[in-house]
Formats: C-alpha cells, sequence, structure tokens
C-alpha cells in the first residue's frame, strides 16, 4: 500500500506547472507582425498582392490575416497582378463582407497627397490646377488636392459660359490653407488683376499721344465705348469716333470687337487715356472748299430736319445746312419738312463755306431756274396782266398773275380819284382783276401793279369837268364826324364839311345826309395838286360867287378834319359871312 501510494505521488502531473501562462504573447503581439508593425485603422501600410479576385485583390500586409482591396479602388485593373506592391490605408481590421483587413489604395493616395501638399506649399503661393466640376458657389479645382475656387474668384469680368472652364487648365493663387479641415481656396482672378497691373503700368510707361494701339470693346454707354488696351482701359467718346454724324455708339461698335484706335490723350496720374478713331482719317473739312467750291453743285442725303431747315450730309464728316429761304423762289415756306424729309436724296447749290466754323450753306432752289428771272423778261413795266386776288393787307392786296407769283396792289394805286384807307373798300378775296405792272424786281422778288394805271387820269383834265362856283349832282358815298364824301362824275369825290351842309349848326352829318342820297351841291374848291374837291350844300342857297372863281379858293387853308379829300373851308365861309355882314351894314 504504501509503495503504490509514494510511486502515486511521484508520476502525478503539477498542474501549476503545466498551465504557467506567464511567457504567453499578449494580444497586441497576436495583432502585429514580427517586425514589430503596428495595426491600427487609418493608418498606412505596405502590401504585396498575392491574388487577384473577380471582386478585387488579396494583398499581404504582414499582418496575422491577409487584407483586401475592393476592385472599384484600383486605378488601373487590368494592370495589376500579383507580386505588385501597393500602398494602401488599413480602413478597417475586419470587413464584414470578406471578414478581412480592407484597404484603400485611393484614400492612401489623397492622404499622402495631403501631407506632401501642406509640407511644400502654403498661403499666397500659385500652383496649377484643372477645373473638375462646378459645384454651389464655384469650383472644384484639382491640384494635386482637391481645393475650392469661389465664383467671384473666376475672372476679373463676368464669365458667359461656366460650364466651358471645366477641363482647362489654369494657374491659381491659394488665399487659404486649412490643414485640420483639408480645406484649400484658390483664386483666378487675383492672378488675373497682378498681371493686368502689371501690364497697365507697362503701357502706361510707354504709351503716347499719337500711337495707334489695338484693343477690343470692353463696353459700351450712350456718351462712348471703353476699349480694353491689353491691361489699361481707353475711352473712345462718340464725338472720336466718326466724322460723321451718330446718335449712340452701338452704331458703330460691339462689344468684343477688335479695334485699332488713336491715342488722342493720356493722364498717367489717373491712368486715363483718350482713343479717338476718326482721328485715322483726315478732317474732310480741312480740304472741303477745294472739293465744293462756291456755286458748285452736291449731292447728298438729309441727316436732320430742324423748322429752321434741314442738314445735307453730303459726305461722312461734312454737312450742309439748306435755310427754308432757301427751299422755293416763290413759296413761303415756314417749316422745312413741308419741302424735305430725313433720308431723302437732293441735289443743291454751294453758298457759302465757313471752314473754321464748319458751316457750309446750301441751296434748294438754285438748282431751278428763278422764275422771277423769268417773270422780268414776261412782264416788263407797263404790262398788261390778269389775276386773282389771293390775299388782302391794311395797305393793298396781293394779286395771283401765274402760279406762285404774286404782285401787289398798293391803296395808293388802286384809284386816281378816291383816298383808299382800305383795299377791302374796293376788292375782296378772290375777285378776278386786271392791272399794270409797274415795277419788277427780280432780286427783292416783288412786282407792284397799280389798277387806275389802266384809266385816265380825270385829274389830268379836271378842269374841264369841274369848275369853282359851278352846281353839280351827286351820290353820298360815305358819312364821318367831320362831313360827307359825295360821288360825283368820272368817279371822282368831293367833301362836304360839316360846316357847309345846313346855315344851321349841325351836330351829326348822319342827321342831314344819308348814305346813296342824291344830292346838289356847289363846287368851292379844287386843287389839283392834292386833287381835292371841296363842295357845299350851302352855298348853292346862300353864297353867291362874285367876281373871280378862283379867287375863292385863294386864302383857303387845309381843315385840321379834312382828312381825305378837301381842305377845310372855314375861312371861304368866313369870308363869305362877313360879305354878308358888310352889306347888312351898308343897308
Amino acid at each position: 500500500m504504501t509503495e503504490k501510494s509514494s510511486t502515486k505521488d511521484t508520476g502525478a502531473i503539477n498542474f501549476p506547472d503545466l498551465f504557467d501562462f506567464s511567457n504567453m504573447p499578449s494580444m497586441d503581439e497576436l495583432l502585429g507582425d514580427d517586425s514589430g508593425t503596428t495595426f491600427g485603422e487609418g493608418s498606412i501600410v505596405n502590401g504585396k498582392v498575392v491574388e487577384k479576385r473577380d471582386s478585387g485583390v488579396i494583398v499581404d500586409i504582414g499582418y496575422k490575416a491577409e487584407g483586401f482591396v475592393p476592385k472599384d479602388e484600383v486605378v488601373d485593373w487590368k494592370a495589376i497582378n500579383p507580386g505588385d506592391e501597393i500602398r494602401a490605408i488599413l480602413e478597417s481590421i475586419e470587413d464584414e463582407v470578406n471578414n478581412m483587413p480592407l484597404l484603400s489604395i485611393q484614400k492612401a493616395v489623397a492622404q499622402e497627397a495631403w501631407e506632401h501638399f501642406f509640407k511644400n506649399h502654403e498661403e499666397g503661393t500659385v500652383v496649377k490646377g484643372t477645373v473638375k466640376h462646378r459645384v454651389r458657389g464655384g469650383f472644384i479645382i484639382d491640384i494635386g488636392v482637391d481645393a475650392f475656387l469661389p465664383g467671384s474668384q473666376v475672372d476679373i469680368v463676368p464669365v458667359k459660359n461656366l460650364d466651358e472652364l471645366v477641363g482647362q487648365e489654369f494657374d491659381f493663387k491659394i488665399l487659404k490653407i486649412n490643414a485640420e479641415r483639408r480645406n484649400i481656396v484658390v483664386s483666378r482672378r487675383e492672378l488675373l488683376e497682378e498681371a493686368k497691373a502689371r501690364r497697365r503700368a507697362s503701357i502706361m510707361a510707354e504709351i503716347l499721344p499719337g500711337q495707334l494701339r489695338k484693343g477690343f470693346v470692353k463696353n459700351i454707354t450712350d456718351f462712348g465705348a471703353f476699349i480694353d488696351l491689353n491691361g489699361i482701359d481707353g475711352l473712345l467718346h462718340i464725338t472720336d469716333m466718326s466724322w460723321g454724324r451718330i446718335s449712340h455708339p452701338s452704331e458703330m461698335l460691339s462689344l468684343n470687337e477688335d479695334v485699332e484706335a488713336v491715342i488722342l490723350d493720356v493722364d498717367r496720374e489717373k491712368e486715363r487715356v483718350s482713343l479717338g478713331l476718326k482721328q485715322k482719317t483726315p478732317d474732310p473739312w480741312e480740304s472741303v472748299e477745294e472739293h465744293y467750291p462756291v456755286e458748285s453743285r452736291i449731292k447728298g442725303h438729309v441727316v436732320n430736319v430742324m423748322p429752321y431747315g434741314a442738314f445735307v450730309e453730303i459726305e461722312v464728316g461734312v454737312e450742309g445746312l439748306i435755310h427754308i429761304s432757301e427751299m422755293s423762289w416763290t413759296k413761303r415756306v415756314t417749316r422745312a419738312s413741308d419741302v424735305l424729309q430725313s433720308g431723302q436724296e437732293v441735289e443743291a447749290v454751294v453758298l457759302d463755306i465757313q471752314r473754321n466754323s464748319k458751316k457750309i450753306s446750301l441751296g434748294l432752289r438754285q438748282t431751278m431756274e428763278n422764275p422771277w428771272v423769268l417773270a422780268a423778261e414776261k412782264y416788263p413795266p407797263g404790262t398788261r396782266v390778269s389775276g386773282r386776288v389771293r390775299n388782302l393787307t391794311t395797305y393793298g392786296a396781293f394779286v395771283e398773275i401765274e402760279e406762285d407769283i404774286d404782285g401787289m396792289v398798293h391803296v395808293s394805286d388802286m384809284s386816281w380819284t378816291r383816298k383808299i384807307n382800305n383795299p377791302s373798300e374796293i376788292l375782296k378775296k378772290g375777285d378776278e382783276v386786271d392791272a399794270v405792272v409797274l415795277v419788277i424786281d427780280p432780286e427783292q422778288q416783288r412786282i407792284s401793279l397799280g389798277i387806275k394805271q389802266l384809266m385816265e387820269d380825270p385829274w389830268e383834265n379836271i378842269d374841264s369837268y369841274f369848275q369853282v362856283g359851278t352846281p353839280v349832282d351827286g351820290v353820298v358815298r360815305k358819312l364821318t364826324n367831320f362831313g360827307a364824301f359825295i360821288k360825283l362824275d368820272h368817279d371822282i369825290d368831293g367833301l362836304i364839311h360839316i360846316s357847309q351842309i345846313s346855315d344851321e349848326r349841325v351836330e351829326k352829318v348822319k342827321d342831314f345826309l344819308k348814305i346813296g342820297e342824291t344830292i346838289e351841291a356847289q363846287v368851292i374848291k379844287i386843287d389839283k395838286n392834292e386833287r381835292r374837291i371841296g363842295l357845299s350844300t350851302k352855298t348853292v342857297r346862300d353864297i353867291p360867287v362874285i367876281g373871280d372863281p378862283a379867287a375863292k379858293t385863294t386864302n383857303l387853308k387845309p381843315g385840321d378834319q379834312m382828312v381825305d379829300v378837301g381842305d377845310v373851308f372855314d375861312i371861304a365861309i368866313e369870308a363869305s359871312e362877313n360879305e354878308s355882314d358888310d352889306g347888312n351894314n351898308d343897308k
């Protein structure tokens, strides 16, 4: 019993020795490799492709388990083969799908690119980049890593089609770098502005008045156009675009059009440049007198019509004015638009040139035969004419003797015997009358006519018709406040002064005489020089003719109230009354 027991004790297993865990590897050692590499999610690892499957590649990364790279992570799938070295990020220790470590080649590339970029670039540096695609507010730019280009930093001028920029390569300036957020903001505009500033400084240093410079139309306004001269803007004013007339710059230029202009003025302090287009050609006014001498005929078209005349463009930059007074020989033109219209082609004669003030006077009527010259030949003084009364004025009547040719009959040439105060006393508009041409003046465009000249002047033989002291019959033609006019034979008027109407005191002529009434009177005065005959109804009964009848008028003087025909015969009346008084006294 004792031996068994001893044998049993000797062969017994010591359990504590069997389960000694002091030399057992840790979990970290189990997850690591023999080289001491630590595998953690997000770390970059090196590996070798050991197998290529349809869904991806199996990669030995020195880990206890091989890693898996999905097919879409391989840029060139056909080119990758077992044995190829790769560098990837450990995204997950155990993928839920493959139960293997999940690797990403592209994220490794991106991370290394960011690290390289942040290490080698800083804000303000210039990099090349390609526009990848549009995003809200701007573009994503590939500069080795993705950067953001705000829309306001694309260009110095608005871009019409932003989509055209996608895929294009440009230089960009780094405005901001945020390494923690992996955020980079770039600008193309700043580089363009810096380049423009350099070009502007270079141009301002060498630009001079008189030079020809090329550029393009950057903007058009009502007063002109701004031309981009490769970095500096010049103003081309509307007045310097053409020697001719233009109403708006868009008639000559369009946006983005290439132009070549003359430098007119340079303000280096304010960096302003004035440009001209018309100065590329000579001023047409310099040779206008040679091309269009006075009395020469020109052709042109009406470019502007004003009330006082029409402007005619003879050539680009040269205009002449046809004044309304030079539009017709015969018609009174009150508005130029009654004769000419804008755009109308006309022929005119050069009347005057003022080169310094750039004015040319033109005549339209001079292209036609002057009807007044023909009228002077056709109607010499003494010619008898007929015509229609076209118009009446206070001083005469205008008679149309042929189309657009009027002659004027003055009131003094309407009657030999009557004092005509207004032509309406014997004529009215539309009457057909005969007349004699007295004077014709083609230069002043005037014809004087006479109606009375068609008849013999009765005053030439007045002595054979009337004598002082003889009785006459007549018709009351007109009443005035100072007397009455009596129509006698031969259409001669005599005047009965109010004092010669009656022995009674006459307050109103109309109380004693009526128009149209036939009366008997006595001639008391004849004045051939003044063409006046004085009458009296009172003397027919009361004033005897004594001695020489002409003696009664010897001491007569003009009366204040005799406005038309006779003198006032107060002295004669007083003389007659004195004779009567003397006779009575003698008795």
